[in-house]
């Protein structure tokens, strides 16, 4: 399964309370943190929720 590569670059002051808590559900604690999240429907819905405050890309993983 791919991965994605999620970057905050954008702060969540201003933006609804769920916003803020979908951040913090995707496992971001500070503004510019990376992570690595399994490209999954539930990921991609929060990706969505926020897309505004997060930048994306695809993770090569190297399997076949």
């Amino acid at each position: 399964m791919a991965k994605l590569r999620i970057k905050w670059i954008k702060s969540a002051i201003g933006y609804s309370a769920d916003q803020r808590m979908t951040l913090k559900a995707l496992g971001f604690h500070r503004l510019y943190q990376e992570i690595e999240k399994e490209d999954t429907p539930s990921i991609l819905g929060m990706i969505d929720k926020v897309k505004h405050l997060v930048s994306t890309e695809e993770v090569n993983d190297g399997t076949a």
